[in-house]
């Protein structure tokens, strides 16, 4: 019932990449809410997954405020930019993060350093334009932590690295 109003709205001659006073398309709008079926049937109508609205939020922003992995998903498959900051300079996986949705920021996470490994040309080498910064005391000795975790040699350490 939802779609085909909005079918019929496109229909009229409804841009799929109009907006509000706030600057927000039909996208921004189904992702806020939630709205994955209503989301990908836009985006492949031809709605832009990068659009930004008035503060600078794209319909990923609006996912992740919203908690909405399977709306994060669709924009995600739609090739919608990971690294887009609002206009306070802010990431949809730092906003996840701080609206409390852990599982939305560690996907994004998750993407967003594949996407670094993957685009780099040797993965022990630093993308260009960003900057190393080395780690000082229990920074340090937590990330050697972890990394030894992974790179474990002995038997209860395999067992540990397998479980995490």
């Amino acid at each position: 019932m939802q779609l085909d109003c909005i079918s019929n709205l496109f229909e009229g001659g409804d841009a799929v990449n109009s907006s509000n006073v706030l600057g927000q398309s039909p996208a921004h709008l189904a992702a806020c809410s939630g709205q994955a079926f209503c989301l990908l049937w836009l985006l492949q109508t031809g709605a832009d997954a990068n659009q930004q609205d008035n503060n600078g939020e794209t319909p990923m922003h609006k996912a992740a405020k919203a908690g909405s992995l399977e709306c994060i998903s669709v924009l995600v498959a739609s090739d919608a930019q990971l690294g887009l900051c609002n206009n306070e300079g802010r990431t949809a996986e730092e906003l996840a993060l701080s609206y409390g949705f852990e599982e939305c920021g560690r996907f994004l996470n998750t993407l967003r350093m594949t996407r670094l490994l993957t685009n780099s040309s040797t993965p022990l080498m630093m993308p260009a334009g960003l900057v190393a910064c080395p780690l000082t005391g229990a920074q340090s000795s937590k990330v050697a932590g972890q990394k030894r975790a992974l790179i474990a040699t002995g038997a209860q350490d395999r067992k540990r690295a397998r479980d995490w």
